[in-house]
């Protein structure tokens, strides 16, 4: 199963929104990682057909998908970040009503599995009118995987979330993608480190790196730095350099550093994370 996108590009006016992307998925979780206006939501939109593209071809197992028509979009599964949840159904009301849409002939059994997946099996029978903003956003991710799509394409699945309902749905997210490819927007790096087989970072439209995770964050090894300082010297630090973090413990002040030479005697080497990586990309 493969989805390739050749040579994509989109622009709005005289706004290049997306150029020249080129990747090919798999099976697996792939992030798409960048500040707003890089051109994310942009490429989630053309795959699913709800923009269209300047120039460019996307091919489904080699076939090109605007001559796939209806076959192609049944192939999809999209969760917005913005979702449109009506709120005069209960949240089993609205899976059902979804699964008629998509064609799905017998779904009780999908609508049970997602509610349940992602924790809202117990408020199956509350209309959405009554819920929280994560509610909504754990029912649009329910919403997505009824008629067990091929293509996953998820925007900001977590905005919203507390720590444990987060937890849940990466590791939701991470089983099913075994036999579909997942496609996830996110401005949250944490979130997608430890699921995603591809991080691609994009920037103004364009590819600026793509790897594994552990690919990527090995791209800052030696970058990385943890300093003790006092509270008075935290200002001059964040002038010099790129302050990724400040922790303090009532007394002195740690920093993470991001900086390609040692920025003091008293600095000591930090393990990278793709976070640092993304935030020496995206900071210069």
């Amino acid at each position: 199963m493969e989805l390739s996108i050749n040579n994509v590009s989109k622009s709005y006016k005289q706004n290049k929104a997306l150029s020249d992307f080129t990747l090919t998925f798999t099976p697996g979780v792939y992030a798409l990682l960048g500040p707003n206006g890089s051109g994310k939501s942009t490429l989630m939109n053309i795959i699913t057909e709800n923009l269209k593209a300047d120039s460019g071809i996307i091919t489904y197992n080699g076939r090109d998908i605007k001559k796939m028509g209806a076959e192609y979009l049944y192939l999809l599964g999209y969760m917005p970040q913005y979702p449109g949840i009506y709120p005069q159904f209960t949240a089993e009301e609205y899976l059902y009503y979804i699964a008629a849409l998509k064609g799905v002939k017998d779904p009780t059994a999908q609508i049970t599995d997602a509610l349940r997946e992602v924790e809202l099996d117990d408020v199956r029978s509350m209309r959405t009118s009554t819920f929280s903003g994560g509610m909504k956003q754990r029912l649009a991710l329910a919403q997505a995987v009824i008629g067990d799509p091929k293509i996953l394409l998820l925007d900001e699945p977590t905005a919203g979330l507390d720590p444990k309902q987060r937890i849940a749905v990466r590791n939701y997210i991470s089983k099913i993608s075994l036999d579909k490819i997942v496609i996830i927007a996110t401005h949250v790096v944490s979130d997608i480190e430890y699921i995603a087989k591809t991080a691609i970072f994009l920037k103004k439209g364009i590819v600026a790196d793509c790897g594994s995770p552990s690919e990527l964050a090995r791209k800052s090894e030696g970058k990385v730095w943890v300093i003790r300082c006092g509270t008075d010297e935290v200002t001059s630090y964040q002038n010099s350099f790129k302050v990724i973090n400040i922790y303090s413990d009532g007394q002195d002040v740690n920093l993470r550093i991001l900086s390609d030479t040692k920025p003091s005697d008293g600095a000591e080497p930090a393990s990278p994370s793709l976070e640092d990586e993304y935030i020496h990309v995206f900071a210069v």
